[in-house]
């Protein structure tokens, strides 16, 4: 069960940063919900520290943010 979970955060993880290193903002953006709940699943059943998940969270937005605005201006 936990090798199930930690392959959904790894995949979820891995989809979002292959949108964002090609500059897919929009798509990033309907990943972020999806990347948030498999981090937060994994944090409860304590696959990782809900420290950890929080970190990541946050790390994933300010990247996203920092990206988009980055190209639009």
């Amino acid at each position: 069960m936990n090798l199930r979970r930690k392959d959904s955060v790894r995949t979820n993880l891995r989809g979002y940063k292959k949108a964002l290193s090609a500059n897919e903002f929009e798509k990033a953006k309907e990943m972020l919900p999806s990347v948030y709940q498999a981090l937060d699943k994994a944090a409860r059943t304590n696959l990782i520290k809900k420290n950890k998940a929080a970190r990541l969270k946050s790390r994933l937005t300010r990247q996203l943010k920092a990206k988009s605005s980055k190209t639009s201006s």
